[in-house]
């Protein structure tokens, strides 16, 4: 009986080692994927042809040198893919087929990857619990009556089932790392321009990261290393050199040295589950015992992280959103006139939440409330990211709760945006601040994956995922999952 690797590190392994061929390994990810996710309802379509014809060809050629050669993945349906659909989960694009392939699809098979199909999003990625999708519904791996968060939530439900190694996920507010926390498995946001945004349908640009969710830290490296670095297609990707971070993850077991800071403001937050408060407290005390140094600091700005966060993305949504409008993207309603075009097309085929945005987004943007609204909250995040800046000049990191909250229950915050908005509340502040974060799961709480945020300042992931890795390697959270999903 053949072995299931549950780890990039042991497919390679397997491949390398001829213990398993692509085609097997592939041909067990297809089995889970249809046995099991018909009641998950992670995958909005899959590739199963071209994947085994690529597999195919990989055990033809015997050359797994490639980093990534014969691991099965998945991508958002946001990032295109020549000759599959990119709904972004909505009705408006339900018949869009991509005709070319976003950079971080074209990196990927070039590395070897396999990629299995499209995951579930949130309609446009606007959301924090996949229930946007006009789609498909997707349910928590570990309680199915529980949503997966979002919006990446099909890319974390399936990697925690193990229906691939890896996805692509996108993170504008959380979009990585709330998930990933939701379904206890590891979702890594990258700095702002780590990773080309070539090709993929956009929330808000100036917040938009796209990055790995995957089983453990050394995965979420190694998918990393592939994916990262400057695109001439993408002018906020700067030229600074992609590391190796998977080799700078220590067998260390202690975190010696490190001045790793607490966030005040998020600690005594309204609304913080006291249980998940306890679980955090424990990770800060299990970081003082492996050798680090424990610091609470103050942001006072954090307090107005949701109220300047909304604004900007919604504002820049509202704009991005314009070109769907069944003239240059999208269905086309019937229509005889080009007002019934654009108020048919939009109505018809634009979810509750998508609809807001442009209703928020016009507002924040029209003349006399631009100033006081729009300019006002630029400001606020300029304030804010310089906050960072000060605080990670006497700090390697900062570790921080990922949400106020477990996974809650399905249709439970969808009559109330507030409260939906408010899941947020801990992650908003990387994507203001344009800085890296990696979310870890640490143990169950309300028998459900609870889990922290490793911050760390801008083009940093070196620190985060070194930090990250030892967190993992004490906690062992990768054996409760391994137990009860696979």
């Amino acid at each position: 009986m053949t072995v299931f690797p549950t780890t990039i590190a042991d497919a390679k392994k397997m491949l390398e080692a001829k213990k398993i061929s692509a085609l097997d390994l592939t041909n067990l990810f297809i089995s889970r994927i249809e046995n099991l996710d018909k009641q998950l309802g992670a995958y909005t379509q899959t590739c199963f042809e071209s994947a085994r014809n690529q597999a195919i060809a990989l055990d033809k050629s015997g050359d797994f040198s490639a980093p990534l050669a014969g691991i099965p993945y998945s991508l958002k349906d946001v990032v295109s893919k020549k000759g599959l659909k990119n709904t972004a989960g909505s009705k408006i694009l339900e018949n869009y087929e991509s005709p070319y392939d976003a950079t971080v699809a074209e990196l990927l098979e070039k590395s070897g990857a396999i990629l299995l199909g499209k995951v579930n999003t949130d309609e446009f990625t606007q959301g924090s619990s996949c229930e946007n999708s006009a789609l498909q519904l997707t349910r928590n791996p570990w309680n199915d009556k529980k949503v997966p968060g979002g919006s990446s939530g099909g890319s974390a439900a399936s990697v925690a089932k193990y229906l691939g190694l890896f996805s692509i996920g996108t993170d504008t507010g959380g979009s990585i790392r709330q998930p990933a926390n939701f379904c206890g498995v590891t979702g890594l946001k990258v700095s702002y321009g780590r990773v080309s945004r070539s090709g993929i349908i956009s929330y808000a640009s100036s917040f938009d990261s796209i990055g790995p969710i995957a089983p453990t830290v050394d995965c979420v490296a190694r998918v990393l290393e592939v994916i990262a670095g400057k695109d001439e297609k993408d002018a906020t990707t700067p030229n600074i050199s992609v590391e190796k971070y998977s080799n700078s993850l220590s067998e260390e077991s202690n975190l010696s040295g490190k001045k790793i800071g607490v966030i005040k403001e998020f600690i005594e937050a309204d609304g913080f589950d006291t249980d998940l408060k306890k679980s955090f407290e424990g990770t800060v005390e299990k970081i003082k015992k492996l050798g680090g140094e424990v610091v609470e600091i103050s942001l006072p700005l954090t307090k107005y992280a949701i109220p300047t966060y909304y604004l900007l993305v919604k504002a820049e949504a509202s704009t991005n959103l314009a070109r769907y409008d069944g003239i240059r993207f999208g269905e086309t309603a019937d229509v005889s006139t080009l007002e019934e075009q654009y108020t048919k097309t939009r109505s018809e085929f634009l979810g509750p939440e998508v609809k807001r945005a442009i209703m928020m987004g016009t507002y924040t943007l029209s003349a006399g409330y631009f100033d006081a609204y729009y300019v006002k909250a630029a400001k606020v995040r300029t304030l804010i990211k310089e906050e960072y800046e000060k605080a990670f000049a006497q700090l390697d990191a900062i570790i921080a709760p990922v949400t106020p909250f477990s996974a809650f229950d399905i249709g439970e915050k969808t009559s109330d945006p507030l409260a939906m908005y408010l899941a947020d509340i801990f992650t908003v502040t990387a994507n203001l601040a344009g800085i890296c974060g990696v979310s870890i799961p640490t143990e169950k709480v309300h028998d459900l994956p609870a889990g922290i945020q490793i911050l760390g300042k801008a083009f940093n992931e070196k620190e985060i995922l070194e930090i990250g890795a030892v967190l993992e390697k004490d906690y062992n959270f990768t054996a409760i999952r391994e137990k009860e999903l696979v």
